[in-house]
């Protein structure tokens, strides 16, 4: 179920970028796709530009950065990906271009992404 829902997901990417999947399992080819991000974060009602690095290969995503800074985990749920950075608990989805992030509580943000090139 895992590799379907990885698989599906760089689809979403392929299609998003205009690149093609590679049907050759045998050898993974390896990509990169950027989004960025305008947080709004209130209370305070500000807008922070974040930029999300993601690497992946045909079967997985592979590594997760945020404003440069490599997250040490992360999850795939469908075109979710969860992960954290210092106190910030963060949600992106690569189909809706969406970024969620909350700092346990203490204030929250919303916003949308676009695709750049990595």
């Amino acid at each position: 179920m895992q590799i379907h829902q990885t698989t599906l997901m760089i689809s979403v990417f392929a299609a998003a970028l205009q690149w093609p999947v590679p049907a050759n399992a045998n050898q993974p080819n390896t990509g990169q796709a950027a989004m960025l991000c305008e947080a709004v974060y209130m209370p305070a009602q500000t807008v922070w530009p974040r930029t999300v690095a993601i690497e992946y290969d045909q079967r997985r995503i592979k590594a997760v950065s945020i404003d440069g800074v490599k997250v040490y985990t992360f999850d795939v749920r469908d075109t979710w990906i969860l992960t954290a950075l210092d106190n910030e608990r963060i949600q992106i989805n690569t189909a809706t271009l969406a970024w969620t992030s909350d700092f346990r509580g203490l204030a929250s943000a919303q916003g949308r992404c676009d695709w750049i090139q990595p």
